[in-house]
């Protein structure tokens, strides 16, 4: 099957053997261009360009985290802002809603230097398209279907590298903690 899509943004997901600090591991490595041409003779009317994302399957079932408070990863990344989204169980039930929940917490790298962040759950923003939602929500940490990292060319935090061009983040793990 052949899909048609107007942005030229392009990424991947490898698996490599890596060092990581002291231990050899596998490691994600994230990386592709951010563009914001458009495909010759497309008709589509975008607002938004320079987006790439990887995301899990869908969980079957739910991964509970609710005995726990963070998500802690340890990256390398190339000074750019990304995007940690957690997948929550649609808390609206009504006729064609399909997508489920998701929230937000930027992942801001250092560049060509591994390290651990920590997020707690409570920092992860309730989004809907990328927008923050102006609402006061609160997580289920016991209905979670999936997990994502994205970036995007526009936008981040001050300081945060932006604009399109190649991106690479080394992701070596992701673990839920307890803090406290």
């Amino acid at each position: 099957m052949e899909f048609c899509y107007p942005g030229l943004s392009s990424a991947s997901l490898e698996i490599t053997d890596s060092a990581a600090g002291a231990d050899t591991s596998l490691t994600g490595v994230f990386s592709g261009n951010l563009s914001s041409d458009m495909s010759e003779g497309s008709t589509w009317r975008i607002r938004r360009y320079g987006f790439c994302g990887m995301r899990s399957k869908k969980f079957n079932g739910f991964i509970d985290l609710d005995a726990y408070d963070t998500i802690a990863m340890k990256i390398k990344g190339d000074g750019r802002c990304y995007i940690s989204t957690i997948y929550t169980e649609n808390w609206v039930n009504s006729p064609g809603q399909q997508e489920d929940n998701s929230w937000q917490a930027f992942v801001c790298t250092p560049q060509d230097r591994w390290q651990i962040l920590k997020i707690p759950l409570d920092h992860y923003l309730p989004t809907w398209r990328g927008n923050v939602i102006e609402a006061k929500l609160e997580m289920n940490p016991a209905r979670i279907v999936g997990m994502s990292l994205s970036v995007n060319a526009e936008g981040g935090v001050p300081g945060a590298k932006t604009g399109t061009g190649d991106f690479r983040l080394e992701v070596d793990w992701i673990k839920a903690l307890r803090t406290v």
